[in-house]
């Protein structure tokens, strides 16, 4: 799926305020916005993205700056690069996200090897995997060029929901299946 459509926001925040520098960063990063020097970031248009777009614009007034919003053209020769730059981020998440899987699953094998087959230890996992499956679905959504390690995040994610299934049969096997 390649979007040919993007924006770019620049803006000036008044005062020094760091608390409206870090929500607007904040709400950029969380819509996958690329940041091509400070305050000046490429964004992607589309369902997600408009909307994220809007909400970083309206902290940066709410806080009394200025954004002014450009639309790129189709045409545009640097859309490659920005695009390239928008993948190798999306890249470094996925690549943050396995780790992240790898750890899961180190968890859960250490708690089956030491046999920790507790309530308490599953509700933990459960939460820690379910975080795993929002961070997913929302690294999914921004991820629109297909990053390389996106089929990896993928199979990791399923790695550990079904280690986590084995995890939750064997709590309830130690428990005598109420």
């Amino acid at each position: 799926m390649r979007y040919m459509g993007w924006r770019i926001l620049t803006y000036r925040l008044s005062g020094e305020q760091s608390r409206h520098r870090v929500a607007v960063w904040r709400e950029l990063r969380r819509v996958g916005a690329v940041a091509l020097q400070s305050a000046t970031w490429a964004v992607p248009t589309g369902d997600g993205f408009d909307e994220g777009l809007e909400r970083a614009t309206a902290l940066v007034k709410r806080s009394g700056g200025q954004a002014l919003c450009f639309e790129v053209a189709a045409s545009d020769e640097t859309l490659a690069a920005v695009e390239s730059l928008y993948t190798a981020e999306r890249e470094a998440e996925w690549v943050e996200f396995c780790s992240e899987c790898d750890k899961s699953e180190a968890e859960l094998l250490g708690e089956i090897d030491k046999e920790k087959f507790t309530l308490a230890e599953l509700d933990e996992e459960e939460q820690n995997v379910d975080r795993l499956r929002r961070w997913y679905r929302e690294l999914r959504t921004k991820d629109i060029f297909a990053a390389p390690s996106a089929g990896r995040g993928e199979r990791r994610l399923k790695e550990v929901s079904e280690l986590l299934e084995d995890f939750a049969e064997r709590v309830y096997e130690a428990r005598g299946r109420p």
